[in-house]
């Protein structure tokens, strides 16, 4: 997200979420530095004003010993050469616990933001090890305010471990590109193809709507053969595109020229996707729904299975008359309330309201 030249890299919604926020402290006046893998870059560049400490290549150390050298290790090492008044984590992982740990040491502010309803979810963590989710929680446990995507997390985080958290709307960048795109994709799921992401359900909307076109974007995760599966059942059905893993930078022609977005995941937080579709005009039709969101707000449709799913994707394209007052109406909300200016604006008053001494 931040170095053009490594761009063709897998880039998660966290780091599309830190830097929106990072870029947008710095155009407020603030000092802001990030801790990042290492790609080979030099330790310390400053990109768009943002000051880059590198931390370890992840292929660096031997099998069973690295989670402590280079790991952990270099991981607190940056900490220490960040020396900042407040550190900001998000996603559930050994990275909460780190920090959290170096925050206790230096008397420095510590601030997690939740990325997924599991995050909240005693033992439910998108996380492989036993010991990777009881260093999340300790972690969790001591951070000096938490930031949750809906008030949905925020009730799960307090009625599982019985804390408090403040509500805070995510970023989205605002497009460069013209507002005039032709619309020529009919239906867009973007999302990392592993199961819980369910994107099995795009083939049979596929085939329940043929006189539509759809497009898959996503990259495989930790199980390359369950990738391939879905790419070859998605190019055998003729009206889906299969692009696989699209960069970041390139993401914003998709979203320009979809006339609608679908999601189908099991679990969610407050998918970046989401805000990217509204920001384009471009309405959401998702089984997830954060806080009834898309419904109250006429932000798409929230339909509660495939069947519906498929009528309503099927209303929103052949309707142009109802599709093109609601893209008005999505872009027009997402500029309002998840603008990099006035999230940070947010961020900045909670900020000061817990921190000032």
């Amino acid at each position: 997200m931040l170095n053009p030249s490594l761009s063709s890299s897998r880039i998660g919604g966290e780091s599309i979420q830190q830097t929106l926020l990072a870029k947008e402290l710095v155009r407020s006046g603030y000092d802001v530095s990030m801790v990042v893998i290492d790609h080979g870059q030099p330790d310390g560049e400053v990109i768009e004003g943002i000051k880059v400490f590198k931390t370890y290549r992840p292929d660096a150390g031997l099998p069973g010993l690295r989670f402590f050298h280079p790991r952990a290790t270099a991981v607190f090492k940056a900490l220490h050469k960040a020396d900042a008044d407040i550190y900001y984590q998000s996603c559930a992982g050994v990275l909460t616990g780190y920090v959290a740990r170096h925050c206790k040491k230096h008397d420095r502010k510590f601030v997690f933001r939740v990325a997924s309803d599991a995050d909240c979810m005693p033992g439910q963590q998108l996380l492989e090890f036993w010991r990777d989710k009881k260093i999340y929680e300790y972690g969790l446990k001591r951070a000096d305010l938490i930031l949750a995507q809906s008030q949905k997390q925020v009730s799960l985080l307090e009625s599982n471990y019985g804390l408090k958290s403040v509500c805070m709307n995510m970023a989205v960048e605002i497009p460069t590109g013209s507002a005039d795109s032709a619309r020529n994709i009919d239906a867009l799921w973007v999302s990392n193809i592993r199961p819980l992401k369910r994107p099995e359900i795009v083939f049979e909307l596929a085939n329940r709507l043929p006189q539509h076109s759809f497009v898959i974007i996503g990259g495989p995760t930790r199980d390359p053969r369950y990738f391939r599966e879905i790419q070859k059942e998605a190019e055998s059905i003729g009206n889906i595109r299969f692009m696989g893993p699209v960069p970041y930078k390139d993401m914003e022609q998709y979203f320009a020229t979809a006339k609608t977005f679908i999601n189908t995941s099991v679990i969610e937080g407050f998918p970046n996707t989401f805000l990217q579709s509204w920001i384009h005009g471009v309405p959401v039709v998702s089984f997830f729904d954060p806080d009834n969101l898309i419904a109250d707000k006429n932000l798409g449709y929230s339909p509660p299975g495939v069947e519906e799913m498929a009528g309503m994707i099927d209303d929103l394209i052949s309707d142009e008359e109802k599709r093109s007052a609601v893209s008005r109406h999505v872009a027009q909300f997402a500029l309002e309330h998840y603008s990099p200016e006035a999230v940070v604006k947010e961020h900045v008053r909670v900020f000061t309201e817990c921190f000032s001494s």
